[in-house]
């Protein structure tokens, strides 16, 4: 058994602490990213990333207890996927990646990333991207060619933007992946028309909700994220069958070193209240949805 605190932090990731409760085996991080000096960043971004590589995350594993892992490309390399494929490579099979690339990506591309373990593709509308503005169309385009690969299609939007999108979602010919709660506000619960959409969506039974980046417009903020907590609860009831978590470490959108991934995971626990569907968020729907083999 683990020390329950560690001797110094994992860098992006605050305090000693480990979860409150030992998390079973192969529960999965569904949602990271990995950014390695190796790797140029494209030359549409203007931030520095961090250095934030593979070594320094199996720590945060080791912290957390979680030994599946979701590589999320982020728009820092655009649609170069070359950073993805090596933490792939790198992390093993418990390892699984969604790619970020152009709408007229060739299939033979897409195949040579599917014998890597890439299992699905994500759209952002939210922050900026190597092609420019992200369009409905875009979204289309890139969820048939998910299709064609049986992998699914993550979405990065607003509430407002999702709001907008819902006819195009419910559309779509691939899996929906939702990130980060939809981004809704969190203070405004389950009142708003967002939340509303994300259950219609839900509902329609081809929909998958990340229960990642709890802080993303929360007021109350951490390590508790008071302000969540409702609508957490609501989501999870609505669709527990297609819940996954994320730590969304090293957490490029949040003042460096703020968010305690150990307070993330509790919170999950918070949002579940059952320890049984906690396990069902970090390991089964996980397995399934990105084809670990034992779902």
């Amino acid at each position: 058994m683990h020390d329950r605190t560690l001797s110094r932090p994992v860098p992006h990731s605050r305090g000693l602490g480990r979860p409150s409760r030992t998390l079973p085996p192969k529960s999965c991080d569904s949602h990271m990213h990995i950014f390695d000096p190796r790797f140029a960043p494209s030359p549409h971004w203007n931030r520095q990333p961090p250095d934030a590589g593979v070594d320094v995350y199996r720590q945060l594993q080791q912290r957390l207890g979680t030994s599946r892992a979701v590589v999320v490309n982020p728009s820092t390399y655009g649609t170069a996927n070359e950073c993805l494929l090596d933490a792939l490579e790198r992390l093993g099979q418990g390892a699984r990646g969604v790619a970020v690339v152009g709408e007229h990506t060739e299939d033979a591309v897409l195949d040579r990333l599917a014998a890597r373990r890439v299992c699905g593709l994500r759209v952002n509308f939210v922050t900026p991207q190597s092609w420019g503005v992200t369009t409905p169309r875009m979204l289309t385009t890139l969820a048939a060619k998910a299709a064609r690969l049986g992998w699914h299609v993550q979405v990065f939007a607003e509430a407002e933007q999702l709001v907008a999108l819902e006819s195009v979602l419910d559309a779509l010919p691939a899996p929906l992946v939702i990130d980060h709660l939809g981004r809704i506000d969190r203070s405004g619960g389950t009142s708003q028309a967002a939340f509303a959409t994300i259950r219609r969506l839900l509902d329609r039974g081809n929909t998958w909700l990340k229960l990642s980046g709890a802080y993303m417009r929360s007021r109350d903020g951490g390590p508790d994220y008071a302000d969540t907590h409702a609508l957490g609860r609501a989501l999870v009831q609505a669709a527990p069958e297609r819940m996954v978590w994320g730590s969304d470490w090293p957490h490029t959108t949040e003042v460096p070193g703020t968010v305690d991934d150990a307070a993330l995971v509790d919170l999950l626990r918070t949002w579940c209240e059952d320890d049984r569907l906690m396990d069902r968020v970090l390991v089964e729907n996980p397995a399934q949805l990105y084809g670990f083999g034992d779902a």
